[in-house]
């Protein structure tokens, strides 16, 4: 299973003719939704399952040879999983509102299409502390939290190896819950977040708060 983001022209019939390269290589769309459009572009997250003989490559080649097509972003993707949205992860913080900071985080990397999130404390002197972490975020400490900061508004930063080992450019984004608590979601190697994705994070966590 592999995870890919597309970049496509905004007109009748461009998904559809994305769904049939797809098609004619063996890939089996699993899920699709579109997260942004702009300037005459549609940005798609697609599920897709390939069968074991086919490569990646492939199913990258026959997109992009389609006309105004990019292939912004393809990585595997956890076998049964799905594209969780927004309002699937609010109904979880709405079932149990004593932890919606922390079901949000568990949430993020699902709805963000994310490796891993992270719930940071700011104490009244500014200082961090990681309290709730997703299975693959790393163990981040005092000096690793202060590069992230400020925790109090809501940011995007790219981050190289020296970071964090085995975190080799990352991207991040950060967004504040209440006023001592963040959320910082991470993904390894890219893309860098996208403004809508930023807007979506701010309204849940101010939900979440």
């Amino acid at each position: 299973m592999f995870l890919m983001r597309v970049s496509l022209p905004d007109v009748p019939g461009s998904l559809g003719a994305v769904a049939s390269t797809m098609g004619a290589v063996g890939a089996d769309i699993l899920a699709v939704e579109i997260v942004e459009k702009h300037d005459g572009l549609a940005i798609d997250d697609f599920v897709v399952g390939l069968p074991p003989d086919r490569l990646p490559d492939a199913l990258i080649s026959s997109c992009q040879g389609l006309d105004g097509v990019t292939v912004e972003w393809i990585s595997r993707y956890p076998e049964g999983g799905g594209l969780l949205s927004d309002l699937e992860a609010l109904e979880r913080m709405t079932n149990d509102p004593d932890h919606a900071a922390e079901t949000l985080v568990s949430s993020a990397p699902a709805v963000f299409r994310s490796q891993w999130a992270v719930l940071v404390e700011v104490g009244s002197d500014g200082a961090a502390n990681a309290t709730y972490s997703t299975p693959m975020a790393p163990d981040l400490n005092s000096d690793q939290l202060e590069r992230l900061a400020p925790f109090d508004e809501t940011h995007r930063l790219s981050l190289d190896g020296e970071w964090l080992p085995g975190y080799d450019d990352s991207v991040v984004v950060i967004s504040p819950l209440g006023d001592d608590h963040a959320i910082v979601i991470g993904r390894l190697g890219g893309p860098s977040y996208l403004d809508s994705e930023i807007a979506r994070l701010r309204h849940l966590a101010r939900l979440a708060s």
